[in-house]
C-alpha cells in the first residue's frame, strides 16, 4: 500500500505529463529491444551453426505452447533469404549492433525526459518551501533552528530526490520490463514462472522488513544531523562571543558529544543499508539455485527441452537487475520519505496570520491609528498575556514614544500594528476600520520598521537601500542615503554605491549599518515608521548622525518610536511608559516629570 506521504509527493508528477508519457514510451522501446535481443540470438545460432544447409523453413504458426518452434520458423526465414550461412553470421552480428545501438538509444532518451521530471520536482518543492517561510508568522522561526530549517530546505530535499525521486526511473521502467519478461517467461514455462513469482514474493518480504527498521533509524540520523548544522551556524554567527568568553573548548566538547551521537546512528544505518546488496545478491542466487533446480526436474521428466531451459534462464537473468534495482529501492524510499517528513513539517505548518477573503484594499493612511482595549499573549510559549486592555490612539503625522523596562510590551505594540502577529482579544485600526479587514500587503506598504539590529543582506549598498523596489533611479537611491547621513561614507567606499558590504552587511560599522536602514526607509517613503530602539546599540558619534537621519525621516510622517535612551524621545507629541504589559503613565515630557512617577525615575536612572 502506497502511504500518504509517498501519495502526496507524486502528485508534484502532474506538471510533467509530457516527459512521463514520453519517458513510458521509450522505456518500452528499450525494453522491446532488449526482449528481441535477447529471444532472436538462440534461434539464429541454432540455425546457423546446427543445421547442415540452409532449407526453405516450414511454416509454423504462433501457439503459447509452441513459442520455440515458431521463433525459430522466423528465424529460419530470415536465414533462408541468405545464399550461405557466413553471409547469414555476418548480417546476424550488424542486426545484432544495431538493436543494441536502439536499444540504448531508447534508453537514454527515457533517462533524459526523466531527468527533467526529477529536477523539476525538487525546484518545486524547495520554491514551496521558500514560498511558504516567507510567510509564516514570527512565531513559528521563533521556536525553530534555523539551522535545521536550512537543512530541511537543501539536504533534505536532496534527499528526497535521490530517495524517492531516484526511485521514479526504476519505478517508470523495472515493473513495465519485468512484467513484459514475465509474460514471456509464462509463454515458455508457466509451471516454472510460478514458481519463480513465490520464489520472489518470499524475497520481497524478507526485504520489507529491513527496510521498515531502516526508517525509524533515518530519522534519528535526520534530526541529529539538523542539531549539528544549527550548531554549526550558531558558532559562526557568535564567534566573536566564543572568543572572547573563551568557550572554545565547551563548544567543542559539545559539538564532539552530539557528532558521536549522529555518528553511532550513521554507522547503524550505513551498515543496514549497505546490508540490502550483499543480501539481495544472496537471496536472488538462492532463487537462480532453486529455478535451476526446479527446472532441470522439469527437463529430466520431459516437461519442457534443455535448450528452451537455457532460453528461459536467459530471460530470467534478465530480470536480476531490476529485482535488485527494486529491492534496493525500498530502502532508499523509506529514508527519503523521513526526508520528506521533515519537509513537509514545513510545508504543513499552521499561518495564524491569515487575509480575508474578501480583504479592503488599503491605499493611503489618512487620520489615526486606534488601539482598542487589546490584550495578547504567546500562547505557544506562555499563557501569560503580554499586553493587558491597552488604549490608545495616535492621530495622523504625530509622534508617539513607547518607553519602559525590557518585557513591558513596547516592542509587541508595534509587531501587532505590522501583523507580525494578531490581538488576543480587542482590535487595531486604522482609519476605523480593523486591520485584518485590510490586505496584509497593503497595510506593509504603509509602513516603515527600523530595528535596533540593522538587518542587511550581502548585496551592494545601492541594492540594500532599494530592496524589494523595483525600476528605482540612482539619483533617488543616493538622495535617500542623503537624507540618511549617509552619502559620504558610501562614497568613500571602494566602489561606491556598488560595493558588496558582505554577510549581514559586516563591512560596515554598526552606524553605517543602520544608517543605509535609514536610508532604505526614506527611499520607501512611508506613511507610518515604525522605530525600534534604532539607536539603542550605537556610540554617541554614531547615535548623533542616526538621529539626526531619524529626524528628517519623521518629518511630516506618523511614528511611533520604541526607545530606551530616553533623550531621544524629548520632543514626542505623547510618552507612553509601558510597565507589565500595561499603561502605566502617558503624557508629554514635561508632564511625566511632573508626576514624578515611573518615567521620572528612567530619566534620573539613565542621568545617574
Amino acid at each position: 500500500m502506497i502511504s500518504k506521504d509517498l501519495k502526496r509527493l507524486l502528485t508534484y508528477l502532474r506538471n510533467y505529463k509530457l516527459n512521463i508519457s514520453l519517458n513510458f514510451l521509450f522505456n518500452l522501446f528499450f525494453i522491446l529491444f532488449s526482449l528481441f535481443s535477447i529471444a532472436t540470438v538462440i534461434p539464429f545460432l541454432n540455425i546457423i551453426f546446427y543445421n547442415n544447409s540452409i532449407e526453405k523453413p516450414v511454416p509454423v504458426s504462433f501457439d503459447s505452447s509452441h513459442v520455440k518452434e515458431f521463433l525459430s520458423y522466423k528465424a529460419a526465414s530470415i536465414v533462408y533469404l541468405f545464399p550461405d550461412k557466413a553471409t547469414a553470421l555476418t548480417t546476424l552480428c550488424i542486426l545484432i549492433v544495431l538493436v543494441f545501438l536502439l536499444k540504448n538509444i531508447f534508453r537514454y532518451v527515457a533517462i533524459y525526459n526523466m531527468s527533467s521530471i526529477r529536477n523539476g520536482i525538487v525546484r518545486d518543492i524547495q520554491t514551496e518551501l521558500y514560498n511558504k517561510i516567507l510567510v509564516l508568522p514570527l512565531s513559528f522561526f521563533s521556536k525553530e533552528r534555523k539551522g535545521d530549517l536550512m537543512m530541511r530546505m537543501t539536504t533534505d530535499v536532496k534527499e528526497v530526490e535521490y530517495g524517492v525521486l531516484g526511485v521514479l526511473e526504476i519505478i517508470s521502467k523495472d515493473p513495465l520490463f519485468i512484467g513484459i519478461y514475465l509474460s514471456t517467461l509464462f509463454l515458455i514455462s508457466q509451471k516454472l514462472t510460478l514458481f519463480v513469482l513465490i520464489m520472489m514474493g518470499i524475497m520481497g518480504f524478507i526485504v520489507n522488513r529491513i527496510g521498515k527498521s531502516l526508517k525509524r533509524q533515518s530519522k534519528d540520523g535526520q534530526e541529529k544531523l539538523g542539531f549539528l548544522v544549527s550548531m554549526i551556524d550558531e558558532t559562526i554567527s557568535g564567534i566573536r562571543i566564543i572568543n572572547a568568553f573563551n568557550t572554545k573548548h565547551f563548544l567543542s566538547k559539545k559539538f564532539g558529544f552530539h557528532n558521536e551521537g549522529y555518528n553511532k546512528v550513521m554507522v547503524k544505518n550505513l551498515r543496514r543499508r549497505e546490508l540490502s546488496s550483499p543480501l539481495s545478491e544472496f537471496l536472488i542466487i538462492c532463487v537462480i539455485s532453486c529455478v535451476l533446480w526446479y527446472g532441470g526436474s522439469l527437463v529430466f521428466n520431459h516437461d519442457i527441452a534443455a535448450d528452451v531451459l537455457i532460453g528461459y534462464m536467459m530471460v530470467f537473468a534478465s530480470l536480476i537487475e531490476p529485482f535488485k534495482r527494486i529491492s534496493n529501492a525500498s530502502y532508499n524510499i523509506q529514508k527519503g520519505l523521513v526526508s520528506f517528513e521533515r519537509v513537509k513539517s514545513i510545508l504543513d505548518a499552521k499561518n495564524n496570520i491569515v487575509e480575508k477573503q474578501n480583504a479592503i484594499s488599503f491605499t493611503s493612511f489618512n487620520d489615526s491609528i486606534v488601539y482598542e482595549n487589546i490584550s495578547f499573549s504567546y500562547n505557544n510559549f506562555d499563557e501569560k498575556e503580554v499586553l493587558n486592555n491597552i488604549s490608545l490612539t495616535i492621530q495622523k503625522g504625530k509622534m508617539i514614544a513607547l518607553v519602559g523596562l525590557s518585557g513591558s510590551g513596547k516592542s509587541t505594540l508595534a509587531d501587532l500594528l505590522c501583523r507580525f502577529y494578531d490581538v488576543t482579544k480587542g482590535s487595531i485600526k486604522i482609519d476605523g476600520v480593523d486591520i485584518r479587514d485590510y490586505k496584509i500587503d497593503d497595510i506593509r506598504k504603509v509602513l516603515s520598521v527600523v530595528s535596533q539590529e540593522a538587518i542587511l543582506f550581502n548585496d551592494t549598498v545601492a541594492n540594500n537601500i532599494s530592496f524589494g523596489l523595483e525600476n528605482v533611479k540612482d539619483i533617488d537611491i543616493q538622495q535617500a542615503a542623503k537624507v540618511a547621513n549617509a552619502h559620504d561614507f558610501i562614497s568613500k567606499l571602494q566602489s561606491g554605491y556598488n560595493t558588496n558590504i558582505g554577510d549581514r552587511g559586516m563591512m560596515l560599522s554598526g552606524g553605517e549599518r543602520q544608517r543605509i536602514t535609514i536610508a532604505r526607509a526614506v527611499l520607501r517613503n512611508p506613511a507610518i515608521l515604525v522605530l525600534d530602539e534604532a539607536t539603542s546599540s550605537l556610540d554617541s558619534e554614531s547615535e548623533k548622525l542616526v538621529q539626526d537621519a531619524l529626524i528628517k525621516l519623521m518629518k511630516n510622517r506618523t511614528s511611533i518610536v520604541i526607545a530606551h535612551r530616553l533623550s531621544t524621545i524629548q520632543y514626542a507629541d505623547e510618552i507612553i511608559v509601558m510597565q507589565e504589559g500595561i499603561i502605566a503613565e502617558r503624557g508629554n515630557h514635561n508632564n511625566l516629570i511632573g508626576k514624578n512617577g515611573l518615567y521620572k525615575k528612567l530619566v534620573d536612572l539613565q542621568a545617574f
